[in-house]
């Protein structure tokens, strides 16, 4: 399973990204193969507009089954992200990527 997290930085240390479109980094960790991926997304820190469909389709296109992030995306990513079937789980803004991963499997963390 893919799981892709918000994030400020590349490795599991890193803190997640409160924010949806105009994060940093997306952190990929396969479950799996305990392997990560990142995309950079700094192209879309100085978008006045679509941030969020733009990061949503990264995601869309990399096959993602979990969405770990802070406050969630918006009402246009959001339905990019739909097509998807990828479970989008929020309220994990600043805290360690590693940490975010035990609340997901531990079932904390908030499913949108």
């Amino acid at each position: 399973m893919k799981i892709a997290f918000t994030s400020n930085g590349k490795d599991l240390d890193s803190i997640i990204d409160a924010r949806f479109g105009r994060c940093e980094y997306i952190l990929i960790y396969d479950d799996l193969s305990e392997e990560i991926e990142i995309i950079e997304n700094n192209d879309s820190a100085a978008d006045a507009h679509g941030a969020g469909p733009k990061t949503a389709h990264k995601l869309y296109n990399s096959n993602i089954d979990v969405l770990i992030t802070g406050n969630g995306p918006g009402g246009n990513a959001a339905k990019v992200l739909e097509r998807s079937k990828m479970e989008i789980y929020i309220g994990a803004a600043n805290k360690p990527i590693k940490d975010a991963l035990d609340l997901y499997k531990e079932n904390k963390l908030e499913k949108l």
